[in-house]
């Protein structure tokens, strides 16, 4: 083995090992959480659910006076968080206990990107991905079709540039914030259709996910399961299919965001946008870069289990699922320099904008290692088409 082999060896096995270090911890907390979060779209839990049971409450109090705590209340005054009851408050803590190891543990797992405290960090991976996500059919499945929309023919990637933002060309409106409705496939379909109708006319609207939210009920053409349902998840090839068969998307100020599913009021007079078609990307991540460049922001689908603890840097897990995608997301441009100590080089990254706000990430936007697949961000990536006339 050369020099290079030895020392990326060495640095996983020491990883690997701080992780294993890690979860011995665990006796003082629940059992390890599988790093594949189960989709969870049930919001009526029961309360001995929510909170762990009676067991783990009275566990909680053991928190109480220690650094944790102390770093728990720095965390309620940073994120103007809320506690009605003494009850609440201990549970919320023992969560974030829990939290801050998994945080550990992703920072070992991660160790190109800076994990820790986020606003997300009192939730647990039920509650998180609930209230946060909410792309269906995210399981073991190919790449959706719908009755429109097909497989994209192969573009030239040998001319691509290094490095590649719609932001900077101001195709991209400013990171928006979902709230606690797992609407992120609303947020993903209406990003990708203002960068389209951007490019299409060189205006840049700020288009309605409350209008999605309301008023579409489309189920994807191979699965009849995976239907969209406001708060409680959808797919952005459905919204492409509704938005066809409805006429068009209206703009934010003429149908505001909510955050929670309401009656639909759309009305067709008010029309911003309209869809023509869709196209599904190939996993083939030069073929994503050049459906990028050549046809705007992209829709995207992935596992979202390192979000949550995600502050900053370069993405680059060394165990991510690529078949399990619950989270939409909007692929916005690329880089060249985000630098991966495992793999001893400046490596190629994503530019994601997210649906959580500014104060999450860097600035509302994820970035995440190219050229892996990973975290199964090419199994579910769209572009759309808009209609000019």
């Amino acid at each position: 083995m050369d020099k290079g082999g030895c020392l990326t060896y060495a640095l996983t096995i020491t990883i690997l090992t701080c992780t294993l270090s890690l979860f011995s911890f665990h006796h003082t907390t629940t059992a390890q959480e599988d790093f594949k979060i189960r989709q969870v779209t049930d919001q009526n839990h029961q309360t001995t659910t929510a909170h762990g049971g009676d067991n783990h409450h009275n566990h909680n109090h053991n928190y109480l006076g220690t650094p944790a705590e102390h770093r728990f209340k720095s965390f309620i005054q940073q994120y103007d968080k809320k506690y009605t009851t003494r009850e609440e408050y201990i549970h919320r803590l023992g969560v974030f206990v829990k939290n801050l190891i998994k945080a550990a543990e992703h920072q070992a797992l991660d160790p190109t990107a800076v994990h820790g405290v986020t606003q997300f960090s009192d939730l647990t991976s039920e509650e998180f991905e609930r209230m946060y996500m909410g792309v269906k059919g995210g399981g073991d499945r190919s790449p959706l079709l719908g009755e429109v929309g097909s497989h994209a023919p192969p573009l030239e990637v040998k001319d691509l540039p290094e490095s590649f933002d719609w932001r900077d060309k101001g195709a991209v409106t400013e990171v928006k914030m979902q709230g606690t409705c797992g609407a992120c496939w609303a947020f993903s379909t209406t990003g990708s259709i203002e960068g389209a109708n951007f490019i299409a006319t060189g205006k840049l609207l700020n288009l309605s996910e409350q209008q999605l939210v309301d008023c579409d009920h489309t189920c994807d053409k191979k699965d009849k399961e995976s239907c969209n349902s406001g708060c409680k998840g959808g797919l952005m090839t459905n919204a492409y299919n509704y938005l066809i068969e409805a006429g068009g998307v209206e703009d934010e100020d003429s149908y505001p965001y909510t955050g929670k599913r309401g009656e639909c009021k759309f009305q067709p007079d008010k029309v911003a946008v309209k869809v023509s078609n869709f196209t599904n990307i190939p996993v083939d991540e030069q073929q994503i870069a050049a459906y990028l460049v050549n046809h705007g922001p992209l829709a995207v689908g992935l596992n979202a289990v390192f979000m949550q603890t995600y502050i900053g840097g370069v993405s680059c897990p060394l165990i991510c699922g690529k078949r399990w995608v619950n989270h939409g997301v909007l692929l916005v441009g690329y880089g060249s320099k985000g630098f991966s100590i495992l793999r001893l080089s400046n490596q190629p990254y994503w530019i994601i904008k997210n649906s959580w706000g500014k104060r999450w990430g860097e600035h509302g936007y994820y970035k995440l290692c190219r050229g892996h697949g990973m975290c199964g961000m090419n199994t579910m990536v769209s572009a759309v088409m808009t209609q000019t006339s």
